[in-house]
């Protein structure tokens, strides 16, 4: 765990942030409340400064590493920056994941759990859709694209069977990867608040009370709330998470799962335009793969619509349509380099 002389680093530097992310938000609610993280930090710092025996406060130069992120912040907002942000110990990024502005704050502790409950469900579903919508718009394009160059049936199958491990593979590795990587900075901050929850526990409860009063519960009655949570530390670290953090540990699941759902969406997508070639062959397969992976792709664009609010029918039209763009596109490709080949 943090040293002293590390601890004063990490908080001034979450302080520096904070002042950014203030002049970023200048003139709206948010700026008060990063102004007084910013303060909160400047103390959490002062506390660490004085552990590490120092008898004077050195002046706080910030790295590239965090040149870099103010620059960022500057350009693309503090949203569009979240997980960046959190992994370098800045709090209250739930006001950039939350409800809007007016939502009911909290007002107890059982308040905040049934917040929270069930949060994340929806995700899995959506990224198994865009899984399967992905297997299906890349294997029917590369089958295409082969198709147009060659009519050998076993060439065919040869490159659709390809295509669909290597983008299965692509996608589980990729998500192994994304996954452990939120898990790890996740349970690193996590050791970051349950040992400031042992060393300064009032100063925490003070942060996490600025948190709700931004989002408009009474200063008082946020400070009586937030020193609830915080007399339990189980319950303050998993509320710490997801009201500093911006963080929702029911979403991390996994890595492993992860990958596994991964690969699973994209092969299901991806067999769809296979499958004719497989139980049909003949000239009939090619007509087959693209009406089996055309019924397909309507009928992911149709599920998008659940997560999108728009038109089912828009939807799956447009989503067929995209498909039906890269499949020419592919398949003309493969005309023209079978016919320089030939």
């Amino acid at each position: 765990m943090s040293s002293g002389h590390d601890g004063w680093r990490e908080e001034k530097r979450s302080a520096y942030l904070y002042r950014v992310i203030a002049e970023y938000e200048r003139g709206t609610p948010r700026e008060m409340l990063f102004r007084s993280l910013a303060k909160e930090a400047d103390g959490q710092a002062e506390i660490w400064n004085r552990v590490a025996g120092r008898d004077s406060t050195p002046e706080y130069s910030p790295d590239l590493r965090t040149r870099i992120v103010a620059g960022l912040l500057g350009r693309r907002g503090p949203r569009a920056m979240r997980a960046v942000l959190a992994a370098m110990k800045v709090r209250g990024l739930s006001v950039y994941t939350h409800a809007a502005p007016g939502h009911p704050a909290p007002t107890s502790i059982e308040d905040m759990a049934s917040r929270h409950r069930g949060m994340g469900t929806s995700g899995n579903l959506r990224a198994a859709v865009f899984g399967v919508n992905d297997g299906l718009i890349s294997n029917l394009s590369l089958i295409l694209g082969v198709a147009g160059a060659s009519s050998n049936s076993g060439v065919i199958v040869l490159s659709g069977v390809a295509g669909l491990l290597a983008g299965a593979f692509s996608m589980a590795a990729g998500e192994l990867v994304s996954v452990r990587s939120q898990r790890e900075m996740f349970e690193y901050q996590i050791g970051l608040e349950r040992h400031e929850l042992e060393q300064y526990p009032e100063e925490e409860a003070e942060e996490l009370a600025l948190v709700y009063a931004a989002k408009g519960m009474p200063k008082d009655q946020a400070l009586e709330l937030a020193r609830k949570i915080v007399a339990d530390p189980e319950k303050a670290l998993d509320t710490l998470a997801r009201e500093e953090l911006g963080l929702n540990p029911d979403e991390l699941g996994s890595p492993w799962g992860a990958a596994w759902a991964s690969f699973a969406s994209f092969a299901t997508g991806a067999v769809i335009p296979l499958l004719p070639f497989l139980l049909i062959g003949g000239s009939g397969a090619l007509i087959g793969s693209i009406a089996a992976t055309a019924v397909s792709l309507f009928g992911v664009g149709a599920a998008i619509s659940l997560f999108t609010g728009r038109n089912a029918l828009q939807d799956g039209l447009r989503m067929l349509c995209i498909g039906a763009a890269a499949g020419a596109v592919t398949f003309g490709v493969g005309t023209l380099m079978g016919a320089s080949l030939a």
